[in-house]
């Protein structure tokens, strides 16, 4: 059973295992290298990091939230960054707890989510689409990874909960 909850620091190495899984796809994040704790923690926000579990203390996902901003302005709009198990795809993890990052930026005050997804990522764009982003745009050529340049899908979903914009 799949379940959950409010991150721990003790879920750091499973984190860890779970984002390098995603970089050697090739189709997951421009990053190359698993950052460091003090990097880690700094880069996402304290009120919106959540994992998966698969039974008791079994870390099999993990979804986070990053600024989009330090402008004031900006102060209600966030970055997704959402990654899965390679055995725990295609079994509605991804979805579970997307929907449940949405819940934890509305609690925190957040009116936009976004997510910059590669193209080729097509299983990412459709999660993110049932879930209510749209696809805003496509920066073409926008960074090289492993010197290839990439695409990245810019996408977006406003919370009709908090600020909602008519």
């Amino acid at each position: 059973m799949l379940t959950v909850r409010t991150f721990k620091r003790d879920d750091f190495e499973d984190i860890c295992r779970i984002f390098q899984q995603g970089i050697d796809t090739g189709n997951a994040t421009y990053a190359t290298a698993v950052k460091n704790w003090p990097d880690w923690d700094a880069s996402y926000r304290q009120d919106c990091r959540l994992v998966l579990e698969e039974g008791a203390d079994h870390v099999v996902g993990y979804g986070v939230l990053s600024p989009f901003s330090q402008m004031h302005a900006y102060r209600g709009v966030a970055e997704t960054s959402l990654y899965i198990d390679e055995k725990t795809r295609g079994q509605g993890a991804g979805q579970l707890l997307l929907s449940q990052l949405i819940t934890a930026s509305e609690q925190a005050g957040l009116w936009t989510l976004q997510a910059k997804i590669f193209p080729e990522n097509k299983i990412s764009i459709h999660l993110h689409e049932k879930l209510g982003f749209r696809v805003v745009g496509i920066f073409e050529k926008i960074g090289q990874l492993n010197g290839v340049w990439r695409d990245v899908a810019f996408m977006e979903r406003r919370s009709k909960v908090v600020c909602p914009i008519t």
